[in-house]
C-alpha cells in the first residue's frame, strides 16, 4: 500500500534509495477525490485568496518568507490516470495564479494523467519517508533539498508535477526514493514530462525554467518561476 511501509534512514536523513517496486514500474494509480469532479467535464477553476481553514492545514506560518495575503489559493481540473476529470487544489503565489491556470488548463486539454494535487499538510514536512510520495504541489514553506535558504517552492513559485513519474536525483540521492525506475526516460510511459511534448511546453511557454535542464542536480518534477 502506497505510504504504508517507512524507509530506512541514511546518515543526511533522507530514506535508503530502494529499487523500485514492480507494481510500480509503470504507475498509473487511481485519484482519490478530495474535491467534487467538474460537473461539466470540462476544465474549470477558481482563484481566491486563501481561506482559513486551508492555510491552517498547509504549511505556512509567520517565519515562512511570504505573508498569507501574497498567496492564492486555486482549485483546478486535472485528467487522473483513470481518464476521469478530478479537482485538485493548489496554494500559489499571487503574481503566477493566471498563468498557473493556464497552463493546467493545457494539460488537462492534452490528457496529460495527474495523480494527485492537493496542499501540503505541516505532518508531511517531518513525517518519516515512504520514498513513494506523488503529490502535485506548488507551496511548501521548505528550504531548498540539501541546502538551508529557501526553496522557489517557499514562495509559491515552484511546482513539481507528478514526483515519483519524474524523480529528483543528486549524486546516490533519489527523490522520491523507490522511483529509480523512472530515471530511464527511455522507456516513455504516462505521467513522464518529457520535451517538446505539451507539459513541458506550456510551463516554458509562460517563462518558467525545468528542472530538468540542470544538470546536478537533475530535478526532472520541478517548474520555477525564479529559475532555482
Amino acid at each position: 500500500m502506497v505510504g504504508a511501509r517507512e524507509l530506512p534512514l541514511r546518515p543526511d536523513d533522507f530514506g535508503a534509495v530502494l529499487a523500485t517496486p514492480e507494481v510500480l514500474a509503470v504507475r498509473d494509480l487511481p485519484t482519490r477525490d478530495m474535491l467534487p469532479p467538474p460537473v461539466s467535464g470540462d476544465y474549470e477553476s477558481t482563484s481566491a485568496p486563501v481561506p482559513d481553514d486551508v492555510l491552517a492545514r498547509s504549511t505556512w506560518q509567520p517565519a515562512c518568507p511570504v505573508a498569507a495575503e501574497e498567496l492564492r489559493y486555486l482549485t483546478m481540473s486535472f485528467v487522473g490516470f483513470d481518464r476521469r476529470p478530478h479537482t485538485g487544489e493548489m496554494i500559489v503565489h499571487a503574481d503566477v495564479a493566471r498563468d498557473v491556470v493556464s497552463v493546467f488548463e493545457q494539460l488537462f486539454s492534452a490528457g496529460f494523467p495527474i495523480e494527485e494535487m492537493r496542499v501540503v499538510a505541516a505532518p508531511e514536512l517531518d513525517a518519516p519517508p515512504t520514498g513513494d510520495g506523488n503529490n502535485t504541489t506548488a507551496f511548501v514553506c521548505r528550504p531548498t533539498v540539501g541546502q538551508s535558504r529557501w526553496s522557489a517552492h517557499a514562495y509559491g513559485l515552484a511546482i513539481d508535477v507528478n514526483p515519483f513519474h519524474n524523480p529528483y536525483q543528486r549524486d546516490d540521492l533519489v527523490l522520491p526514493e523507490l522511483a529509480s525506475a523512472y530515471l530511464d526516460r527511455s522507456w516513455q510511459r504516462p505521467g513522464m514530462l518529457l520535451d517538446g511534448r505539451p507539459a513541458v511546453s506550456a510551463f516554458e511557454e509562460i517563462g518558467w525554467l525545468w528542472g530538468s535542464r540542470w544538470t546536478r542536480p537533475l530535478d526532472i518534477m520541478h517548474f520555477s518561476a525564479t529559475g532555482d
